[in-house]
Formats: C-alpha cells, sequence, structure tokens
C-alpha cells in the first residue's frame, strides 16, 4: 500500500510540477488524503526530493541543447548554450537569497490550506487577464536565444512569488515572461530550464537537513516517488509544449479557481487538513 501511495504522489508530482497549476499546493492538498506510514520529518523531505524525478525529465528532455560541451555544436552554438545557462543563473539568485533568508519563516506560516486556496485563486484570476491583456500583443521575444539578461532576471523576480505554496513556480514565470514580452513557448520553456538548479538546490537542502540516514523502505519509497514523477514529467512536458502551440493559458486559470473554491467548502465543512493532527 505504501508504494501505491508513493506513486500516486509521484504522478501528482510530475502532472503539476510543469503545468502552471502549483505542484507544492497539490502536494500538501493531498497529503491530507494519502498519508505515507512515515515520519513528519522524512515526509517533509520527500515533497521536495520527489521534484528531482521531475527534474531529470527536463535535462533528458533537453540535454543537447543544456550541453555547452556537445562535439555536435559550433564553436558559436557553444557560446550561445553557455550564455543561456549564465541567464538561468542570473534569473535563480532573486528567489535563492530570499528563499535562502525566509524559508523557515515561510514554513510556519504558508504551508497552510487557506494560503494555498488564497494563491490558486489569486493567480487563476491573474492567468485569464494577463491572457486577455496579451491577446492583441505580438511577442517580442518568440526565440530562447534572443532572449536579454534584463528578461531572464525580471522573469527570476517572478518565481520568488512562488515561495508562497500554491503560487506555482512554472505558472509565476510564465505569467511574468508574458507579461514582459515573451512568447507562451519561450517562457515556458525557460521556465523548464529555471527549475533545474532551483530543485537541485532545494533538494540538496532538505536532504542535508534531514540527515543521509535512510531505512530500506524511505530508500524505496523516494526510488519510487522519483522514478514515477520523472515518467509522468516527461509526458507533462511534452503536453504542455504542444499545447500552447495554439492555445493559451486560461483553461489553467479557470482549473485553479475551482480547484480554490473546493478547497474552501473543505475548509469550512472539515477544516483546515495542513492542522489536523
Amino acid at each position: 500500500m505504501e508504494l501505491i501511495k508513493t506513486v500516486i504522489l509521484g504522478v501528482v508530482e510530475g502532472l503539476t510540477e510543469w503545468l502552471p497549476i502549483s505542484s507544492t499546493g497539490h502536494m500538501i492538498l493531498v497529503d491530507e488524503f494519502i498519508q505515507l506510514d512515515v515520519s513528519k520529518s522524512f515526509m517533509d523531505m520527500f515533497l521536495v526530493v520527489i521534484q528531482l524525478g521531475a527534474i531529470l525529465a527536463v535535462v533528458v528532455l533537453n540535454f543537447e541543447k543544456l550541453n555547452p560541451f556537445s562535439s555536435e555544436k559550433s564553436t558559436a552554438e557553444k557560446r550561445e548554450t553557455y550564455r543561456l545557462w549564465y541567464k538561468v543563473i542570473l534569473a535563480c539568485l532573486p528567489a535563492a537569497v530570499i528563499g535562502l533568508m525566509f524559508n523557515k519563516y515561510m514554513e510556519e506560516h504558508f504551508m497552510t490550506a487557506p494560503v494555498v486556496a488564497t494563491t490558486l485563486i489569486f493567480y487563476g484570476i491573474m492567468f485569464i487577464l494577463v491572457e486577455n491583456y496579451n491577446k492583441k500583443r505580438k511577442p517580442i521575444v518568440d526565440n530562447l536565444n534572443k532572449m536579454s539578461y534584463k528578461l531572464a532576471f525580471i522573469i527570476g523576480m517572478f518565481q520568488v512569488l512562488s515561495l508562497i505554496p500554491g503560487t506555482s513556480r512554472s505558472g509565476a514565470t510564465i505569467l511574468g515572461g508574458i507579461l514582459f514580452g515573451a512568447s507562451r513557448f519561450v517562457a515556458a520553456e525557460f521556465t523548464f530550464f529555471l527549475a533545474i538548479p532551483v530543485m537541485f538546490g532545494a533538494s540538496l537542502l532538505k536532504m542535508v537537513k534531514f540527515g543521509f540516514h535512510y531505512s530500506g523502505a524511505e530508500i524505496l519509497i523516494l526510488i519510487v516517488g522519483m522514478a514515477t514523477a520523472f515518467v509522468v514529467s516527461i509526458l507533462s512536458i511534452k503536453f504542455l509544449l504542444k499545447y500552447i502551440k495554439n492555445n493559451d493559458f486560461k483553461a489553467f486559470g479557470y482549473y485553479r479557481i475551482v480547484l480554490g473554491i473546493i478547497v474552501i467548502a473543505y475548509l469550512f465543512l472539515v477544516g483546515d487538513p495542513t492542522q489536523n493532527g
């Protein structure tokens, strides 16, 4: 049963990490109904480290594009790949600084169902408003190589918003990219690459905080969770990149609003699941 629960959590992570609907928000809520028989400290670590599976999906799907040492690339192409990594690192700095400064405070005060419900609805509305605003605008940046360091940093500033659960890291950075002139495809693609150092860093911090003393069962849970997230993430990423070629993000906005309302209804009827026990 524990492995079945782990697979379900891996599926949720793989689906929600890349779609702009908040993976952390979903994982907090799903954890109420699918509780693993593990310690709270392990579960807190697991909900972050499981993202490594999702990240590996990005690396595998884009290995050639992200590899500056590829023998198949010209000198100019290698320089372009290095520039892409510089932009990614620059964009990571705001969330890294703010996250390290306020991580403990946010974990203690923001990891709650009311916060998740509020941010789900708020950014759902924002997606609809931004898409309506963007309808008659033509993207300034329609290719990732054309993205400036300034735009990369601005997208990184939007990533800071995602430190609050329910916001969605991909949702916040895609919104920022679209608002400041990037096409949906470029905003989404850069968001995927931006996740690599962010999630590796967050996972490493969680693992160090937990300590490297795992039981056999805990190791199995981590492996199964990450493997499931990896497979589902590959499907999610391919779906999203195909979807946004002909569609906007409004559907995700409506989904977020409906889910937020359901969470609020649950809060009134049952209470805050994140505060129980």
